[in-house]
C-alpha cells in the first residue's frame, strides 16, 4: 500500500512539474513574441531591437506574423497547458500560403532594384540590404521575404527559371487559401461554371430582347400600307399554300373548342417578365469539417474487427465513408463466410462501439461487400442552398434537391421521372422539412406557367405559408371533406388532357406542347400550352379517416394513368399503416421515402424491407427511387421557415395569384355524390319490384359492399323511394310498380 502512495504522489509531482513547464515556456514565448515585434519603438534597449533585427533577416517585411505565432503560442500553453498540435490541415495550408508570401515578396523587393535580377548573387544582394537597412540607411520594402524568402527563390529560380518561381508562389498562395477555408477544387470549378451559366443566361436574354425589339420594329413598317401592284400570281400554288392554310387554322380551331368544353383548364396567362427566386435568398451553407469523425476512423475499426474476431468471423474492413450523419464501413467477408453471420452481430457491434443504433446493409449494391452504418457523434448539417442545383433552369422543371448521401454526393430527384413520391415517418423526423424542400426547389426552377400545384394540408399548419404564391390552382385545401373533391377535379383535368392527346395525335404532355408551340407559330390564335401539376397531400391519414373510398379511387387513378398527362402526386403521411398506405396505392407510386419510424412493421408497410426503424431522426431518410431495389441512405437538406417566407415573397411579388375557379372544391353535397352511383337506377327497379328494401338484399343481388349497399338505400331514403329504418323489421317501399312505371 505504500509503495502505490509513493507511485501516485510521484506521478502527480510529475505531472505538477510538466504543467508549470507549459506556463513558463508560455510566458517565455509571450515574453519573445511582445519585445520581437515593435517593442523597439518604445524601448531602446538591446533585446528588444536584437529580436527585431533577427526576425526581419529570416522573414524581412513579413516578422510580425512570426510575432504573432509565438504570441497565440505561448497563451495556448498558458491557458491549456499543453502544446497545440501544428499539422493540422488548416495550419498546413498557412504554411504553404505563408511560404508563398515569402517567396513572392522577395522576388518583388529583388524586381525594384536597378539592375537584372538574373545576374544578382541572391545571398549576397540579400545580406546587403539588411546590413543596410539595419545600418539606417537602407529601405524597408527591399528586405522582401528574408533569408528563408532568398532561400525559396534560389532553389525554384534554379529549376523553373524566375518566371516559373513566380508562378510557383502564386500557386502555393492558392493552394494555401483552399487549405484554409476547406475549400475542394470542385467547389471552385462549380462557382465559376454557375458564374458562366448565370452569365451566359443574361447574355442571351438581351440578345433575345433585342431581337423582340427589332420584329416590333420590323411589324410596324410592315404595317405602313405599300402601293398596289398588279403582278402574275400562279394559280396552282397560290391555291395550295390557302388550303394548307386552312388546314392549320382549322386544326387550332378545334384545339381551342376542346379546351373551351372541358370543364376546367388552366388560365392562359404568361407573365414573361417573371424572374425565378435567386439563390441568395437561401442561407449560407454552414462549414463542418468533421474532423472528430474522420480521427475517430482507426478506433473504430479496430473496435469492430476485434468484435468480429471475437466471434469467430473472419473479414476485413477496407473503406471508410464519413457522411453527414453516419459514417459507413465496408466489410469484406472472407471465403466462406456467411453473410447472415455479420447481420446477426448487429446488437453485438452497437454495444462495442457504444453507438446509439447501428444499421446494416448486406451487401452493398455492386460490390462483394457489407455495409455497416455508424451514427456520428455530431451531425453535419446540410442546407439546401449546397445540394440545389439552379444550373439549366430552363430544362428540368420538376428536378428538386433531396440531402447528401454516405459519401458526401449530392442526391436529386425528378419528379416527371418518379412519377409520384409516396413520403412517410413519424412524428418530426424531417418530413415536412423534405416537403417544403421539394416545393422550394420547383418554385426556383419553374415559372407560374410551367408548374402549377395543388396542395391539400388537413393539418392546416403546414401548407399554409404557400397561400397567394401564382403557381397554385386553389388556395391550401385544409377540410378534408373537401379533399375528395378536389381529387376527383384533378382526375377531370387528367381525363381531359387525354382528350386533348387524343385529338392531337400525341402521346404526352411534352409531345403536346412541342406541337402547340408548332402551330403557335403557323396561326394567328395562340394556345398556351399545357403546364405540369404537382399535387401534394400533406396529411393522407385524415384523408382516408373521411372519404376512404373517393380518396383512394381518385388517388389510384391519378397515380396510373397520370404521367402522361404531366400531373404527379407527392403524398405524405405519419401513420405508416396498412389502412393508410393500402396494397393498391403502394403498388402505383413505386419512388418512396421512409423517415425513421417505430417499428420493423412500419418501415416494412412504406419500403417493403426493414431498415427505417434504424434512422436517427433530424432529416435522416431511406430513399428509393423507382427502378431501383435497395434504398439509398440521404441525410435530408435543412430549409429554415425563414428561407421559406422570402421565396413565398418573392414569388408574390413577382405575379399574383389567380385561382382557377372551377377547380376550387366546394364540400360535397349528398345529392350530387349520390347520383353518380350507376347501380342505383338499378336498385331503384329492384326494391320496386321486389317490394321490399334492405342491405342485405342489395348486397346479393349486385355482389357490392355493406357500405355501398347502405349508401344507395340511404340515397333512396332521401328521395322518398323506401322508408325509415324499423330496427329488425324491412324498410317500406314507398313506390309502387305501376307508380314506378308511369314515372
Amino acid at each position: 500500500m505504500a509503495r502505490k502512495k509513493t507511485k501516485t504522489k510521484r506521478k502527480s509531482k510529475k505531472k505538477e512539474t510538466r504543467l508549470l513547464r507549459h506556463e513558463l515556456v508560455g510566458l517565455l514565448l509571450i515574453f519573445i513574441a511582445i519585445f520581437g515585434s515593435g517593442a523597439s519603438i518604445i524601448s531602446d534597449g538591446f533585446i528588444p531591437a536584437t529580436l527585431e533585427n533577427f526576425f526581419r533577416f529570416f522573414l524581412g517585411i513579413w516578422y510580425f506574423v512570426l510575432s504573432i505565432a509565438i504570441f497565440v503560442i505561448g497563451l495556448y500553453l498558458l491557458f491549456k497547458r499543453a502544446y497545440p498540435n501544428f499539422f493540422t490541415k488548416r495550419k498546413v495550408g498557412f504554411y504553404i500560403f505563408f511560404l508563398g508570401l515569402l517567396l513572392f515578396t522577395h522576388i518583388q523587393s529583388f524586381q525594384m532594384l536597378p539592375f537584372d535580377i538574373k545576374n544578382i548573387d541572391v545571398f549576397k544582394e540579400t545580406w546587403t540590404q539588411y546590413t543596410s537597412y539595419v545600418n539606417g540607411t537602407g529601405t524597408y520594402a527591399l528586405l522582401g521575404g528574408g533569408f528563408i524568402g532568398a532561400i525559396l527563390l534560389v532553389v525554384t529560380k534554379f529549376l523553373f527559371s524566375l518566371a516559373g518561381a513566380k508562378m510557383i508562389a502564386i500557386f502555393a498562395i492558392l493552394i494555401g487559401i483552399f487549405f484554409m477555408l476547406n475549400i475542394t477544387f470542385d467547389q471552385v470549378g462549380m462557382f465559376f461554371k454557375r458564374i458562366f451559366s448565370t452569365t451566359t443566361e443574361k447574355i442571351s436574354e438581351n440578345r433575345q430582347k433585342q431581337q423582340d425589339k427589332k420584329l416590333k420594329k420590323k411589324e410596324e413598317i410592315e404595317k405602313i400600307p405599300s402601293p398596289v401592284e398588279e403582278d402574275v400570281v400562279d394559280v396552282a400554288y397560290s391555291f395550295e399554300e390557302t388550303e394548307h392554310g386552312q388546314l392549320e387554322v382549322q386544326l387550332m380551331e378545334d384545339v381551342l373548342e376542346e379546351q373551351d368544353d372541358a370543364s376546367f383548364s388552366v388560365p392562359n396567362v404568361t407573365n414573361e417578365d417573371y424572374t425565378l427566386p435567386p439563390v441568395s435568398l437561401l442561407a449560407e451553407p454552414v462549414k463542418h469539417t468533421q474532423q472528430k469523425e474522420k480521427s475517430q476512423i482507426q478506433s473504430t475499426v479496430k473496435l469492430l474487427e476485434e468484435t468480429f474476431d471475437s466471434f469467430g468471423v473472419r473479414a476485413k474492413i477496407t473503406k471508410a465513408h464519413v457522411g453527414p450523419a453516419v459514417t459507413k464501413y465496408e466489410v469484406h467477408p472472407e471465403a466462406g463466410v456467411k453473410v447472415s453471420k455479420i447481420v446477426n452481430l448487429q446488437d453485438d457491434i452497437a454495444l462495442a462501439l457504444a453507438a446509439q443504433d447501428i444499421r446494416i446493409e448486406a451487401p452493398i449494391p455492386g460490390k462483394s461487400a457489407v455495409g455497416i452504418e455508424v451514427p456520428n457523434s455530431d451531425v453535419a448539417p446540410v442546407s439546401l442552398r449546397e445540394v440545389l442545383d439552379v444550373s439549366n433552369v430552363h430544362e428540368k422543371k420538376l428536378l428538386f434537391a433531396l440531402g447528401k448521401d454516405i459519401s458526401g454526393n449530392v442526391v436529386q430527384g425528378e419528379l416527371n421521372k418518379m412519377p409520384h413520391l409516396l413520403i412517410a415517418g413519424a412524428t418530426g423526423s424531417g418530413k415536412s422539412v423534405c416537403i417544403n424542400g421539394i416545393i422550394t426547389s420547383i418554385l426556383m426552377r419553374a415559372t407560374p406557367d410551367e408548374v402549377k400545384m395543388m396542395m391539400i394540408d388537413p393539418k392546416k399548419v403546414e401548407l399554409n405559408v404557400y397561400n397567394g404564391i401564382p403557381h397554385l390552382l386553389t388556395p391550401v385545401v385544409t377540410d378534408p371533406k373537401k379533399a375528395s373533391v378536389a381529387l376527383r377535379k384533378i382526375v377531370v383535368e387528367m381525363e381531359h388532357r387525354y382528350e386533348l392527346f387524343s385529338d392531337t395525335g400525341t402521346r404526352n404532355l411534352e409531345s403536346y406542347n412541342s406541337y402547340i408551340r408548332k402551330q403557335n407559330e403557323l396561326s394567328d390564335e395562340k394556345v398556351q400550352p399545357l403546364p405540369y401539376i404537382v399535387v401534394l397531400v400533406d396529411e393522407l391519414a385524415d384523408l382516408m379517416m373521411v372519404a376512404s373510398n373517393d380518396v383512394e379511387d381518385a388517388i389510384t387513378r391519378l397515380a396510373q394513368m397520370a404521367r402522361a398527362a404531366g400531373i404527379h402526386l407527392i403524398i405524405a403521411t405519419q401513420r405508416p399503416s396498412v389502412d393508410v398506405i393500402t396494397g393498391v396505392i403502394k403498388a402505383n407510386i413505386p419512388s418512396r421515402i421512409a423517415f425513421s419510424v417505430s417499428s420493423q412493421v412500419d418501415s416494412r408497410t412504406i419500403l417493403d424491407i426493414g431498415g427505417a426503424e434504424k434512422l436517427l431522426g433530424r432529416g435522416d431518410m431511406l430513399y428509393i427511387p423507382v427502378g431501383m431495389s435497395k434504398p439509398i441512405r440521404v441525410q435530408g437538406a435543412f430549409l429554415s421557415d425563414d428561407e421559406v417566407e422570402r421565396i413565398v415573397t418573392h414569388c408574390k411579388n413577382e405575379q399574383n395569384v389567380q385561382y382557377e375557379e372551377e377547380m376550387i372544391p366546394e364540400e360535397p353535397s349528398e345529392t350530387l355524390s349520390d347520383v353518380e352511383d350507376e347501380l342505383f337506377e338499378e336498385a331503384v327497379q329492384l326494391i320496386v319490384e321486389m317490394q321490399s328494401a334492405s342491405v342485405s338484399m342489395l348486397q346479393r343481388k349486385f355482389r357490392i359492399g355493406y357500405t355501398r349497399a347502405a349508401r344507395l338505400i340511404d340515397m333512396m331514403e332521401e328521395r322518398n323511394i323506401v322508408g325509415p329504418y324499423e330496427g329488425n323489421k324491412p324498410r317500406m317501399v314507398l313506390i309502387e310498380k305501376n307508380d314506378e312505371k308511369s314515372s
